[in-house]
């Protein structure tokens, strides 16, 4: 059964990617930007949806629904710190204030325009592999998992059985 397995296996690759975020962050001591923040929150939103969907083991279709609108958001956010990372240094935005400072000073929808929009800290890159950037890996492992939720509506039983059906 396709199902179950295969939401539980998203769910598990989204809990490796997010556990190489923290040894990147805690271990090599490469601190995230605003937007890497916000792409680590879709991949959390994308871990939950896993989750419920290898737990309950029903509603394919809702829950690939919700990891691949997760994983739209989170590729908009990789892409826009992949575009702010492909800049000229004189075109790149200046650095403004840390996530928690924003918080805790500003409105709500200000802290948010300014998480999106990005800063200059969020053009920074300190990490290559293959050529990628972390925001390069991100986008990628994002559109892999998006596809692989669509695939697993597609690929569910219960997909098979109705269109099986005449």
């Amino acid at each position: 059964m396709i199902g179950r397995a295969g939401f539980a296996i998203g769910a598990a690759g989204c809990a490796l990617l997010l556990g190489f975020g923290y040894y990147l962050q805690y271990v090599q001591g490469l601190q995230p930007c605003p937007l890497c923040m916000v792409q680590r929150f879709f991949f959390y939103l994308m871990l939950v949806f896993f989750a419920a969907g290898a737990l309950h083991g029903r509603w394919e279709y809702l829950y690939s629904s919700l990891v691949f609108l997760s994983a739209a958001g989170g590729a908009a956010t990789a892409s826009r710190q992949v575009w702010l990372q492909s800049l000229p240094p004189d075109k790149v935005p200046q650095c403004g204030p840390d996530l928690f400072f924003m918080l805790e000073n500003f409105p709500l929808s200000r802290t948010l325009e300014k998480l999106l929009y990005g800063s200059g800290e969020c053009a920074a890159v300190d990490w290559k592999f293959l050529g990628l950037s972390i925001a390069g890996w991100a986008l990628v492992c994002f559109v892999a998992l998006g596809l692989y939720a669509l695939w697993l509506a597609w690929a569910s039983p219960r997909s098979a059985a109705a269109t099986a059906s005449p």
